[in-house]
């Protein structure tokens, strides 16, 4: 196989999407909305072919060391592009109710694209192509709904603050750049050879502060309740779901690959995010009468949670983080599927008292929200519990057994506000106008399988954990 052969098998999936992602664009330009409901079958189809492709495409370096495809790539791809296709699919049922337009899924499609070129990069030039490529379709889709004002508002705070943080990450990256000599991640680290200079650790914490905004880590969060409730449904269980992933999976491979050696000069900044995740998503969603904006406070604590066991720097932690976020990906994409359930009468609802009643009506439903939430919440033996379970046991056997506590006393805080829908749901009255709606096809095989694999998770624990140490063996 000659070296570009061996390039190309390299990038299979990320190849296959962007060709034909192309010929999807096309297709919906010449026959319009009209095809919707075929184009987003076709990318919902497709992105399922990427994770298979993302599992038997050939390990190794591509285009000399600027992408990467190894153990922990593949882990992170599989969870990007199905958490991408189920999302391609809800928003077929979103769309044929409001709108239809065939570049939602186009859009969904490239998002993916650049969250994968994300978790492969090995340079920090690749790094910034593939964030480019997912928060510009990223920025669209939350905009998306032009007849919408808040959906428009949502839009364009996503793309000011999206734009500022793009800028700040360049700028860690150039003082990365002067001061290591080099923007591939081998230089990087030959560079820092020792004790870092201080305009290294200044471009350090630059850098993580681009990142943290991905990943919507506080103080970095500003954009996330606004767009999570302005974006359509569909949109925001993308970016909620296969949007953190791979923003994630970047937090990890960029701190344990170039920065590995000076682990302690950037484990405070991690550390600092995750109490402040922690605590302001477990307190600030108490409030919340919108249940979309108290999803988006419990993406922040959730993130925060993850972040413990990138604090802890070693394997152990980095496989708890893949375990904390695939099952964070799972319970998000029932999640969602529940709140564009919730209808009455023809309209959508989104306060968290219109679930009043639920369990009189649509038992089925209520019983799936029962499991995701409790699971969200971290009860055992749901799969929510056993994400937890890993990060702090290895922020502990790290040292950090105070994180560990924090984590404990924030997530009991946050139990309270996942009860609270629970308990709206089972033991409110049911209120006289309107009823609740049946739910398509779609939306109840998405929340079904979703509580499904929360309950029966404890089945496949030592597959999905086994996965991930080898994922993690990466960074060894």
């Amino acid at each position: 196989m000659s070296a570009f052969s061996a390039d190309l098998a390299v990038i299979l999936p990320e190849l296959v999407l962007a060709v034909m992602g192309m010929v999807l664009l096309l297709w919906g330009a010449f026959r319009g909305n009209r095809d919707f409901g075929v184009i987003t079958v076709a990318a919902a189809l497709l992105m399922f072919a990427a994770a298979a492709l993302a599992i038997v495409a050939p390990t190794g370096n591509g285009f000399n060391s600027l992408f990467v495809n190894d153990a922990f790539a593949r882990f992170s791809k599989v969870v990007i592009f199905a958490g991408s296709g189920v999302a391609t699919l809800m928003a077929l049922t979103f769309s044929a109710d409001t709108f239809r337009r065939f570049e939602m899924p186009v859009l969904m499609v490239y998002a993916a694209t650049g969250l994968s070129v994300m978790v492969s990069s090995q340079d920090l030039m690749t790094v910034y192509l593939g964030i480019e490529l997912s928060s510009l379709s990223a920025y669209v889709l939350a905009a998306l709904r032009r007849d919408n004002l808040r959906a428009s508002e949502a839009g364009l705070k996503y793309f000011v603050l999206g734009a500022l943080s793009s800028g700040i990450l360049l700028y860690g990256m150039s003082l990365v750049y002067g001061y290591a000599g080099g923007t591939g991640f081998e230089a990087v680290a030959a560079g820092i050879a020792g004790e870092p200079s201080f305009g290294l650790i200044i471009g350090l914490v630059f850098l993580m502060a681009g990142l943290a905004f991905k990943i919507s880590a506080a103080p970095f969060h500003m954009w996330t309740p606004d767009v999570y409730q302005g974006a359509p449904t569909p949109v925001t269980a993308f970016l909620a779901t296969a949007s953190k992933m791979g923003a994630f999976a970047l937090v990890i491979r960029v701190m344990l690959e170039p920065f590995a050696d000076i682990a302690d000069s950037w484990r405070q900044i991690v550390i600092l995010l995750a109490v402040v995740s922690m605590v302001w998503g477990s307190l600030a969603a108490i409030w919340q009468s919108n249940i979309k904006r108290l999803m988006a406070y419990s993406s922040i604590g959730h993130m925060g949670f993850a972040l413990v066991g990138v604090a802890a720097g070693s394997e152990a932690g980095v496989a708890g983080c893949l375990v904390y976020l695939a099952t964070y990906v799972i319970m998000n994409l029932g999640a969602f599927a529940l709140i564009l359930s919730m209808k009455r009468s023809g309209e959508p609802v989104e306060a968290i008292s219109d679930l009043a009643g639920l369990s009189q009506e649509r038992l089925p439903m209520a019983l799936a929200l029962l499991v995701i939430f409790f699971s969200m919440a971290g009860i055992p033996p749901l799969a929510g519990f056993f994400g937890k379970f890993l990060v702090f046991t290895a922020a502990v056997e790290a040292g950090f057994w105070w994180l560990a506590v924090i984590g404990l006393l924030t997530s009991v805080i946050s139990a309270f506000y996942y009860i609270r829908i629970i308990k709206v749901s089972f033991f409110d009255d049911l209120p006289e106008e309107g009823t609740f709606d049946d739910a398509g096809f779609t939306l109840r095989a998405v929340y079904g399988l979703s509580a499904l694999s929360v309950l029966l998770f404890i089945v496949v624990v030592s597959f999905v954990v086994g996965w991930a140490n080898t994922a993690a063996g990466v960074f060894a």
